[in-house]
């Protein structure tokens, strides 16, 4: 997929008719440990190399001047100079900085952690905004051949883009009046990258997508997306409401986006009017229009589409399941297509709010009875240190029903800063974000996560966070003594790791049968194991 450090060169490349590089990366992180197995049943993806994505500030005091007119009209108070720049913040609540996105790559040798590469995506492909906390989540696709994510399509050093609008969905009242068209952007394994543009979130973020192959049965590949919309005042417009939640999109066809979700309400009505989930479902009081389904985390299991929401007052925080067990939505059905939260998780309101609330991010199902949860606490230091449900949930389901089992939390640090040289703050872990993981055959999973930040920074979201590791017994229902995280990659000044993936595989059938028999290791001979087939670089990339 990417070339060894031992090729290590910048090779100008050819996607669609612009000029792609590969930046690799000259040296490896050091050695950190984490627990491994000898074996593994992972099914899709290669389990012993990881991806991550990461947002990178490449400003400069130009890119913002003290005195100058920021897009929605107010005064930028400091100049372009990471992290300062993010004061901005106070004068501009919609103020972020276009970045690009460098997907890096790590190998996993034994008890080792160790960067092997990098990939920075052209811009002509997509960037991502510089602060969002919420963007750029890595998904792999139920095959494992593809990794996706989502961006914009914009330049470098781009201000306020996240909330600008989307073609043809314009908002009058948005006091972002700019339009770009948000991305997905997809990875595979021979390093190829693919964007399509689709028309989404407008006045806000997509914050991830999902390429599903062979919906259904067919042969036809589409992707979900989920994020959130509007940034004007007043009434939500149709066009708006329209444009949040869950979509869908065809590969490679620019446009072709489609919300999913039964209507509920009345079109043009201030309150209540949503696309899939509506908290008058439960018998609450309509919330304001499009915003119950401001989703973030997703996945695919078993065919079927999961969705978390974690964030904003409107709506449930909680984890919701698109459509009926074992089928996905399609354009032919995404307007009939019903929302619901799975049976035990939280279905009130008041799970929004508090150092006790519920703030689901990424998830992931290591089988079909245990779902892991990555909870990103509440944003406050002061609640980061006590809280009971920030960190990693595991939920498990019997009798018709899911129930937390524990949520593991030690080594975490939870509210104890951490020093990250030549950043201002001290930053503190908050919980967690973006997870991926891996089941080991002696019953125990691997699991990857993104930290959240919390501390005394004026956009928290431009603090450098951390990427974690755990191992958990899957079949343990109560939180076993030994278990805790360990930080496998250190906080970097001027970069924030938003994503977490396994990397794609060229083949069908048991991804997990690795040409050294699933060791993770070769006795160092090379740095990249074999997934059914050398992994390479395609002639021309």
């Amino acid at each position: 997929m990417f070339k060894s450090i031992a090729k290590s060169q910048t090779t100008p490349e050819t996607f669609r008719g612009a000029i792609v590089r590969r930046l690799i990366a000259g040296t490896a992180l050091s050695p950190v440990l984490f627990a491994v197995h000898p074996a593994l049943s992972q099914t899709a993806g290669n389990p012993h190399e990881l991806l991550v994505s990461t947002a990178v500030y490449v400003g400069n005091p130009s890119t913002v001047t003290v005195g100058q007119t920021l897009p929605t009209g107010a005064t930028a108070v400091a100049d372009g100079r990471y992290p300062g720049v993010f004061n901005n913040v106070a004068v501009d609540s919609n103020f972020g900085v276009t970045a690009p996105v460098v997907i890096k790559k790590f190998h996993l040798e034994g008890r080792r952690l160790r960067e092997i590469g990098a990939l920075t995506v052209p811009a002509d492909v997509a960037v991502t905004s510089f602060s969002s906390k919420s963007e750029l989540s890595l998904h792999l696709s139920p095959d494992g051949k593809a990794v996706t994510f989502m961006g914009y399509d914009a330049a470098v050093n781009q201000l306020d883009v996240s909330n600008s609008n989307s073609p043809n969905h314009v908002d009058p009242t948005n006091p972002d009046t700019s339009v770009h068209a948000r991305v997905v952007a997809e990875l595979d394994f021979g390093g190829s990258l693919h964007r399509t543009k689709v028309n989404v979130y407008s006045g806000d973020n997509g914050r991830g997508a999902i390429r599903a192959n062979k919906v259904n049965g067919t042969q036809a590949d589409q992707y979900f997306t989920v994020g959130n919309a509007g940034n004007g005042s007043g009434t939500q417009p149709v066009l708006v409401v329209n444009d949040t939640g869950v979509q869908l999109a065809t590969p490679g066809v620019d446009g072709s986006d489609a919300v999913v979700g039964v209507q509920q309400g009345t079109p043009g009505s201030k309150n209540g009017f949503q696309f899939g989930f509506s908290v008058a479902q439960f018998g609450f009081a309509a919330d304001k229009s499009g915003k119950d389904d401001n989703f973030r985390g997703l996945a695919i299991s078993d065919n079927t589409l999961y969705v978390t929401k974690g964030s904003g007052s409107n709506g449930i925080n909680t984890v919701y399941q698109v459509g009926q067990p074992g089928v996905l939505p399609t354009r032919d059905t995404a307007a009939s297509t019903a929302f619901s939260i799975l049976p035990g998780f939280p279905n009130n309101p008041s799970a929004n709010s508090g150092a006790n609330g519920f703030y689901p991010f990424g998830i992931w199902f290591a089988n079909a009875t245990t779902l892991y949860v990555a909870q990103e606490g509440d944003g406050n230091l002061a609640d980061a240190a006590t809280s009971p449900t920030a960190g990693l949930q595991k939920w498990v389901y019997a009798n018709g029903s899911w129930s937390l089992a524990y949520t593991l939390q030690k080594g975490l640090n939870l509210g104890t800063s951490y020093h990250v040289n030549g950043y201002p703050t001290d930053p503190a872990t908050g919980g967690l974000r973006n997870i991926t993981g891996r089941v080991n055959r002696d019953g125990t999973a691997t699991i990857f996560a993104v930290t959240s930040t919390v501390g005394n920074s004026v956009e928290p979201g431009a603090d450098p966070n951390q990427v974690v590791t755990t191992t958990d017994r899957v079949a343990a229902t109560t939180l076993p003594a030994n278990e805790a995280f360990d930080v496998v990659v250190p906080p970097a000044f001027g970069m924030v790791y938003r994503g977490v993936s396994f990397a794609p595989v060229n083949c069908d059938g048991d991804h997990g049968r690795m040409k050294d028999n699933g060791r993770g290791h070769d006795g160092g001979n090379n740095a990249q194991d074999d997934v059914c087939g050398p992994t390479r670089i395609a002639a021309g990339h």
